[in-house]
């Protein structure tokens, strides 16, 4: 398969030829060689790059969670690099002065958290409110496309940790969060998508083709990334996530934690297809401070099959560690509730809700209004025909969710707040799309979506069908 740095430059060089270039990027924007997407810009001929943003953990990709990055400059080309992660995250209107179109092209790991993607919308709004088009130069989601778990965001709980009212495990790739982001959160930009051309949904990220760049310090290899929207919980908590060991949110742990005990604890709730290993670490200079030069006991995670959930994994270790830690237990109130989307699972916690009830939604809120159903459509790619969104009146999203695939300058015209989510409801609301520059319902494939367990409402909408490419070339 191809990223979209290669689509870009092989078929979709209109969307940029004879304009000045801004890149939001980091190490992770490269093509299957190797090559940066900076280097790439900068050396072709018909592409005048002027300046580089850059994300959480810098350009480099090498600073800590949470560290401030400063402005500097590219020592290969020479270009400014304004940071997103300083004084502002959000592009001002100095850093975009001279740029003609705005790119994106950094690798995410499809977890809400994560916050790239924050960082992409952001960039989008500023981009809108110029009149800058935006384009994202997409990748692969390497957690794989299909499935949909854990929680959905309360927008009272909003940051940049979570933007929007999405899933811990979204499914989506970038460019198709973008797409999501101007068709439901309100986002205003003349957006373009150039899609990872042969990916498909289920395809494990090694057979992409595209070599594994760590995005972060502390996200060494894809297993990391499948564990991380459920361990990354776990940030809010005393317990250590592994910060400072080779296998970072694959294993939790504290130094009054007996593993041997935890994984017997845990493997006695049955979660499906996953198996908890008692494992011993020490964390080395953790960037979370958390435990550092002392041994501490815990689980690693495994995925044992295809039903594998990390946010269930997530609660069935919530509850017994803290039955387990006692005293010892504390919460970091306000960072925890932000990476929940909600203060309703810590109160249920608190209040001794078995791992069953909240695995079943009951207790703490789990509302499932993943709200895009109507507006993330299908192309028609290969084994994507037909999609089926199912949300569940109550109980985690675990679902594969419809949504776009592919296709040019694509965007949902409907934009709508997310606290409107009923009117993605509503009877006969068809998938309106953005079609050079025209708006309309067009014919494609089917898509089926249904709400709710009692009173079933299904719905089949003639979707828009788009090009596989992105751009005119």
């Amino acid at each position: 398969m191809r990223p979209g740095i290669e689509v870009l430059l092989g078929d979709s060089l209109g969307l940029v030829r004879g304009r000045t270039v801004g890149l939001v990027t980091n190490h992770t924007g490269r093509d299957r060689s190797g090559t940066p997407s900076i280097d790439l810009l900068a050396a072709h001929p018909e592409v005048e790059l002027v300046a580089l943003y850059s994300p959480e953990h810098g350009i480099r990709g090498s600073a800590e969670a949470g560290v401030r990055i400063e402005d500097g400059m590219d020592e290969r080309t020479g270009l400014p690099v304004h940071s997103l992660y300083g004084e502002t995250r959000k592009p001002t209107d100095e850093m975009l002065d001279g740029v003609e179109v705005l790119l994106f092209d950094i690798q995410d790991v499809g977890a809400r958290y994560y916050t790239y993607l924050s960082t992409m919308a952001l960039a989008m709004e500023a981009a809108g409110e110029r009149g800058i088009p935006f384009v994202v130069l997409d990748r692969p989601n390497p957690i794989g496309g299909d499935p949909v778990q854990g929680n959905i965001l309360d927008p009272d709980y909003s940051s940049f940790v979570g933007l929007y009212p999405i899933p811990m495990r979204h499914g989506l790739t970038a460019g198709e969060f973008a797409r999501m982001a101007v068709g439901e959160f309100g986002v205003r930009v003349d957006l373009s998508v150039a899609v990872a051309d042969g990916w498909e949904r289920t395809m494990p990220f090694e057979d992409t083709g595209i070599p594994w760049i760590a995005p972060s310090p502390n996200m060494p290899s894809v297993e990391s990334a499948l564990h991380y929207p459920g361990t990354c919980l776990f940030e809010g908590t005393p317990v250590s996530v592994g910060r400072g060991t080779d296998r970072a949110f694959q294993q939790v742990g504290a130094p009054w934690l007996d593993g041997e005990e935890l994984a017997a604890r845990l493997t006695a709730l049955g979660v499906p297809d996953a198996r908890f290993v008692p494992v011993r670490f020490t964390p080395e200079s953790p960037g979370d401070g958390k435990f550092g030069g002392v041994e501490v006991g815990g689980v690693r995670l495994e995925s044992n099959g295809p039903a594998y959930d990390p946010t269930l994994a997530a609660l069935a270790l919530l509850v017994e560690i803290r039955a387990m830690s006692g005293e010892r237990w504390d919460w970091r109130v306000g960072h925890f509730d932000r990476l929940a989307g909600t203060d309703a699972l810590r109160n249920a916690l608190d209040a001794g809700v078995s791992y069953q009830a909240l695995a079943d939604g009951g207790g703490w809120g789990w509302t499932n209004t993943w709200p895009a159903a109507s507006h993330i459509c299908s192309t028609g790619r290969k084994g994507n025909d037909a999609l089926r969104f199912e949300i569940p009146a109550h109980g985690p999203v675990r679902h594969p969710a419809g949504r776009l695939l592919g296709g040019s300058r694509a965007g949902g015209a409907a934009a709508r707040h997310p606290r409107r989510r009923r009117q993605s409801r509503q009877a006969g609301a068809g998938c309106l799309l953005h079609r050079n520059g025209r708006t309309g319902l067009g014919t494609g494939p089917q898509l089926e979506f249904r709400f709710g367990h009692r009173n079933v409402v299904r719905r089949q909408h003639r979707l828009g069908r788009l090009r596989h490419r992105a751009g005119a070339g």
